[in-house]
């Protein structure tokens, strides 16, 4: 057991009141309920989408995306290879090929300067990730996306409550997809959300997501009668997840407001060994609003790394590394390939470790965990 591990999910107290209303007195624990439709509407409000749509996952968010983009067997995604494997197996259900691509070291996030080259007649889309709740250079993106006829995706999943230039991440591209995992700053479990930018694909998505019925037209009294009008699949989380999350999303900017309180304790309390060379810090690029998803710090490389890692948990505190990159894995080498040279990819990947950041961590943890660190590198 952790004295400090690396995260709790967040939890405010009313989660359990908000789960009994559903089950005794609004008698609705399947998916489409009162608590479903709050989340649905605070997020399209918070973000201005078009339309938002609870999921069952941010991979399922991820999966209706490839299919609302038409992916066929051999059609090409750009996206870089360090992200978790639900940006890439989305479009490999589909047949899709994904084209990885090399990262930026400051943001860790696809090089938008190396996409262009990487396109061919093939390709069908570009799937960004706005790695820890920064966003990726969005203005470049589009515009090469729209002079070549491209759909973007963007897996945004660690980025609720994050911003580029005043817009809301999962909101530029075509298509959004959040995810409200355990690990995210807003939970229910498992859990996740598509937000689609465009009115006319609204309906579409809606089939999709009914099991290709058009049963949300019928609730909402558009039809007499609901049927199969074209394929689908079951992607709406349980009610009961939609109340847990609800809790959270009522004091989102407490939430937030705590996590970037901590986050920039940190930054500051490790800045010294930063100045001095011995690891790099984040960077936030300027026009991004991040939403503190979390902290990391990198170091010399992966042996210094791992000598942390195992420091740290001497002493009580889980910090972890984080994504392989998926061009190096198995199912990589597979399903998709790797364009241009691994500059940083692999490089940054061994250097970055993420250090405990959870809602509830309070000033005195960060405080023992920031020592932690300086005490490793004042040993080494």
């Amino acid at each position: 057991m952790y004295k400090i591990p690396f995260n709790i999910p967040p939890y405010t107290g009313h989660e359990m009141d908000y789960i009994r209303t559903a089950c005794e007195e609004n008698h609705k624990i399947c998916g489409d309920g009162p608590f479903t439709g709050k989340c649905k509407t605070w997020l399209e409000e918070r973000t201005g989408t078009a339309q938002c749509l609870l999921t069952t996952s941010g991979t399922d968010a991820l999966e209706m995306a490839s299919h609302l983009c038409g992916i066929q067997p051999g059609d090409e995604v750009i996206m870089p290879s360090f992200t978790f494997v639900s940006t890439a197996d989305a479009f490999v259900l589909r047949g899709g090929v994904p084209v990885f691509t090399d990262i930026r070291p400051d943001t860790m996030n696809l090089d938008e300067t190396k996409i262009e080259a990487a396109i061919t007649e093939k390709t069908k889309a570009i799937a960004v990730v706005h790695y820890a709740g920064v966003s990726c250079e969005m203005d470049t993106i589009m515009d090469i996306a729209k002079r070549h006829h491209l759909l973007v995706v963007e897996d945004a999943a660690q980025g609720v409550m994050a911003s580029y230039k005043g817009k809301a991440l999962g909101t530029i591209g075509d298509f959004g997809c959040y995810s409200f995992h355990e690990t995210k700053n807003y939970s229910m479990g498992e859990g996740g959300a598509i937000l689609i930018r465009d009115k006319d694909r609204v309906e579409e998505a809606e089939i999709l997501r009914e099991k290709g019925t058009n049963r949300s037209q019928f609730f909402r009294g558009q039809i007499d009668k609901y049927t199969w009008v074209s394929y689908g699949s079951s992607y709406l989380p349980s009610e009961l997840n939609a109340a847990y999350l609800w809790a959270q999303l009522q004091i989102a900017d407490k939430i937030n407001e705590t996590r970037l309180a901590r986050w920039q304790q940190y930054y500051e309390m490790l800045s010294p060994l930063a100045d001095t060379g011995r690891i790099s810090l984040p960077v936030i690029p300027e026009g991004c609003t991040h939403n503190a998803h979390m902290f990391y710090i990198k170091t010399k490389d992966i042996d210094e790394r791992q000598a942390l890692i195992e420091f740290l948990k001497e002493r009580g505190i889980l910090a972890v590394f984080h994504y392989i990159p998926l061009h190096s894995a198995p199912a990589g080498k597979k399903y998709g390939r790797f364009f241009g040279e691994d500059v940083y990819t692999t490089k940054e990947s061994e250097r970055l470790l993420r250090l405990p950041m959870y809602y509830s961590l309070t000033e005195e943890n960060v405080e023992e965990v920031a020592d932690a660190v300086k005490a490793f590198y004042a040993a080494h």
